[in-house]
């Protein structure tokens, strides 16, 4: 039987599917990206800063997002944005990500004077060029957030549309779910998907199943973000098996928020008992303080997932991507050759 060590299991090849360019600033970069900007941060070193951005006391979801407004105050500048997102991809890419989706909501970077399309080219670069340095592969979510209007939401949603192609490949809804429905802005979702833009959507992390559903049958959203209570309606959740709908766990940022008790408690394990495609990762991984290795081992020693189980997660991620068909097929045809070659040498070194 194969041990699953951090070191194996930042070597398997994984995707990212649920990740916050706005959460997962290196703790120096903020600090330095505050001084020459002129916003004070909280703390004066970058050890003392990741501390404080590290979430331990939130008592729900909405305490947990109180955060962001730290790392937006930085994120006005298109040189900020290519920064963070570079580095966010050389980090992700030393964590064996071999394709990560990056969402962020453009309209939270407007107060430089950017405009959207430059607030939507500036990560690209950095994709780009990432790509060629690392190899690894990535695409751009569009966010919208539950209490900003409706026609904001459509505005985002047509500016997804209008860079598909050119890195976006995703439309999102995020922000707090109490009392902030997803179904108004069920517009801005039919018009991304018509365009073949891949909708997902946050719910089930601060409210219950029934924010899913109104998600699926009312946003026609394809993935879901956390998804975490769906499973205290079973039907919904057979439902969401049938279906194929991915669910993308955050397993660290659901125990911080009190959507998950603890590790050894959170869905995921009955998740994968009853064949519910899901991916884990990051969320955000200042607020986090998190990799994608570390939400893989929770998983290993909390959940009980074994060489078996972590390679069928990781291969949900890459069938998952939001991408046209045929470069769906082709990611996940690599995605099972070098899972294959990972499972051989994970195998004889045991």
């Amino acid at each position: 039987m194969t041990t699953l060590t951090r070191e194996l299991v930042r070597r398997l090849p994984k995707a990212e599917l649920h990740c916050h360019l706005d959460g997962s600033l290196r703790a120096s970069t903020l600090l330095e990206l505050g001084r020459e900007q002129g916003v004070t941060m909280p703390a004066s070193s970058p050890e003392a800063l990741a501390h404080h951005m590290w979430v331990r006391d939130a008592r729900h979801l909405e305490d947990y997002l109180t955060r962001f407004e730290i790392t937006l105050a930085v994120l006005q500048r298109a040189d900020a944005l290519e920064r963070v997102t570079w580095e966010l991809l050389e980090d992700a890419h030393a964590d064996g990500v071999r394709y990560i989706e990056i969402r962020y909501c453009p309209a939270l970077s407007l107060r430089g004077g950017l405009t959207l399309d430059e607030i939507v080219a500036a990560p690209r670069r950095a994709m780009e060029r990432a790509t060629t340095a690392f190899g690894i592969r990535s695409g751009l979510i569009i966010c919208s957030l539950r209490h900003l209007p409706p026609a904001t939401s459509m505005d985002l949603s047509r500016l997804a549309v209008a860079h598909a192609g050119r890195g976006v490949v995703g439309f999102d809804l995020a922000g707090g779910e109490a009392g902030n429905p997803a179904a108004p802005h069920a517009a801005a979702f039919r018009h991304a998907l018509d365009h073949g833009i891949g909708c997902t959507c946050h719910a089930g992390e601060g409210t219950g199943p029934e924010s899913v559903r109104e998600a699926i049958y009312a946003c026609g959203a394809q993935r879901i973000g956390h998804g975490t209570r769906s499973g205290e309606d079973p039907r919904l959740l057979d439902e969401i098996a049938e279906r194929g709908i991915v669910l993308e766990a955050c397993l660290t940022s659901n125990v911080q928020t009190h959507a998950a008790a603890g590790y050894d408690s959170h869905p995921a394990r009955q998740w994968l008992d009853r064949g519910v495609k899901f991916t884990l990762n990051t969320d955000n991984r200042l607020m986090s303080c998190t990799t994608l290795t570390d939400e893989y081992m929770h998983a290993v020693t909390s959940l009980g997932f074994n060489l078996d189980d972590v390679c069928r997660v990781a291969r949900y991620g890459f069938e998952g991507a939001f991408l046209p068909d045929r470069e769906r097929r082709a990611l996940v045809a690599e995605a099972d050759a070098a899972i294959a070659a990972f499972r051989r040498d994970a195998g004889a070194a045991a």
